[in-house]
């Protein structure tokens, strides 16, 4: 049996295959403003026999799927495509989290255009949340714009920083922020200087969302997402936290390695997977 989790961001969308349990192939693409045309190229990578069916059905998927792939969808654009099984992304996180690191019990999740802060129960389950979705503040699109006005792309973030002494950020309003970095600029501050500084003011908003679910102080913390590639960001995460942060080579595929895992206990007791009666 296969499962299969996908992760619809507004950023770049996510996809794993599940065999048999084991994690075989994975997927990640630009969502390029259009989640569904991303969804489809994402399973398309993982398995071409799933896209033809979510582009001729817009009803839920369920007889008319290949027997033996089970399909499991989060995100943004979670109810886009014919599925199995629909997992709000929080829920698929706290799972990820868990797979990827056993007794997870908080985790930080910094996407493309939200932030969500989790405490799980130390099995997967999510016990309380915080999730800002209203402002780029504390967001992948923040540093994303931060850096394009320092003239740098965010794919050299960490070799751009490396080095350099933070400049104070006062305004995390992405216009008005954008504006202070001009100024910053138009007074002979480094630009290396100004990056930094954006980490540790986007690391600050982070902290005061976390702070809130009251967390075990020092605790270690799960970081998925985007950002969680970035080591600089990290480190400075840790710094602002107080408490260990801790990724994964996968941490960007959380989400959905989370649905696949809901999917492969769902898909346990469907009527599609059960034994064929002996004849």
């Amino acid at each position: 049996m296969r499962v299969i989790g996908l992760d619809s961001g507004s950023t770049t969308t996510k996809g794993v295959l599940f065999e048999a349990g084991r994690l075989t192939k994975k997927s990640l693409l630009p969502t390029a403003g259009d989640p569904k045309k991303a969804m489809l190229a994402v399973l398309a990578q993982l398995d071409p026999s799933l896209p033809e069916l979510a582009e001729v059905s817009d009803t839920a998927h369920n007889e008319d799927s290949p027997a033996d792939t089970f399909l499991v969808t989060t995100g943004y654009g979670r109810k886009l495509l014919p599925a199995d099984l629909v997992v709000t992304e929080i829920t698929c996180h706290g799972k990820g989290a868990e797979y990827l690191r056993t007794g997870t019990q908080q985790v930080i999740d910094i996407g493309g255009q939200d932030c969500k802060t989790i405490l799980l129960n130390g099995q997967g389950g999510v016990a309380e949340f915080s999730m800002n979705d209203r402002c780029a503040a504390g967001t992948g699109r923040f540093v994303e714009v931060m850096m394009r006005t320092l003239g740098e792309e965010i794919e050299v973030l960490d070799s751009f920083v490396a080095g350099a002494v933070p400049v104070t950020i006062n305004s995390m309003c992405t216009v008005f922020a954008e504006s202070e970095v001009v100024s910053l600029i138009a007074k002979g501050e480094k630009r290396e200087d100004i990056a930094l500084g954006v980490l540790y003011a986007i690391a600050k908003r982070i902290n005061g969302q976390y702070s809130k679910l009251r967390p075990p102080k020092g605790a270690a913390v799960f970081f998925t997402g985007g950002l969680s590639a970035s080591k600089a960001f990290t480190t400075v995460l840790a710094d602002t936290i107080g408490a260990p942060v801790i990724t994964d080579p996968l941490s960007q595929y959380a989400g959905a390695i989370g649905a696949a895992q809901i999917g492969i206990k769902k898909s346990a007791g469907h009527p599609r997977f059960a034994p064929s009666p002996q004849v």
